[in-house]
């Protein structure tokens, strides 16, 4: 799941400046001749293009469910992640749940695709055995969460088709707000509304629009940090769904990056050995 919300690629390098944070050899500009879906792209691809480079990494995180009434329970759960580059795929990530007992050694696998359908294994300790997730049926939610499981798989660029809407403020910062449809026939979205950073391309806000078109939730990312001098994190994700008055917060501990991951951490047989 985490480069939730990384979006997309473009040939430009970069190299550390004297303050340790990047600088690209071109300026990443728009222009008045371009189309909105031109600029929807391009502000996509200078986001995905300032995380390339991570390679893998892993982090614990809480997960706190809350109801309409206030009430909330919470859960332990550890996701890495494994940077694939390769025509047509996207990244590979494994989450696990720790904590509570009723869904400890629970597994999602998740093998990210551009426009074929992702790819996702859960193993179920109870029946000591791996389900295959349905490419038509990613809309329902993520073990009680008001994550659905497509939302637990990369956001590759591909897609999506990308179109920038309008500048505006969030908080300090100006953003740009651009709508990205998603090219997948079975997505359960009509379409989603980034805001991103205008200094360095961060999401700060994701609103999802169901199959009618109407407005079902809202991702709010905070706590933003860098690693590497290069990749930023938020350590705070809080999704609110409007319908249901139900939402859901992930807490980030520290990220970890380049432990040497490879596939044979994110095989289907490598579900059977979680722990």
């Amino acid at each position: 799941m985490h480069r939730w919300i990384v979006i997309l690629f473009t040939a430009v390098f970069f190299t550390a400046g004297p303050s340790g944070n990047p600088v690209f050899a071109q300026d990443f500009v728009l222009t008045d001749d371009m189309t909105a879906e031109e600029k929807g792209l391009a502000i996509a691809n200078e986001a995905d293009l300032r995380d390339m480079g991570f390679e893998d990494s892993a982090a614990d995180l809480t997960m706190v469910l809350g109801n309409r009434n206030g009430d909330e329970s919470i859960r332990n759960l550890r996701i890495e992640t494994l940077e694939v580059n390769e025509e047509g795929r996207g990244d590979k990530s494994m989450a696990v749940f720790d904590r509570p007992r009723d869904v400890k050694g629970t597994a999602l696998l998740t093998f990210s695709n551009i426009l074929e359908p992702d790819e996702q294994w859960m193993f179920l300790p109870a029946l000591k055995r791996v389900k295959r997730i349905s490419s038509v049926n990613k809309s329902g939610p993520f073990v009680g969460s008001e994550f659905a499981y497509e939302d637990m798989a990369s956001q590759e660029v591909g897609k999506y088709r990308h179109i920038y809407l309008r500048d505006e403020a969030c908080g300090d910062l100006t953003c740009y707000v651009i709508e990205r449809i998603p090219l997948y026939e079975y997505s359960g979205y009509t379409r989603q509304i980034v805001w991103l950073d205008q200094e360095e391309f961060r999401t700060f806000k994701v609103e999802f629009y169901d199959r009618r078109d109407s407005l079902l939730k809202t991702l709010y990312a905070s706590d933003h940090r860098l690693y590497l001098n290069k990749h930023w994190r938020a350590h705070d994700l809080f999704m609110e769904n409007h319908l249901t008055g139900k939402t859901t917060r992930l807490l980030w501990d520290e990220f970890r990056f380049r432990a040497g991951l490879n596939d044979s951490d994110f095989s289907r047989a490598s579900l059977l050995r979680v722990r």
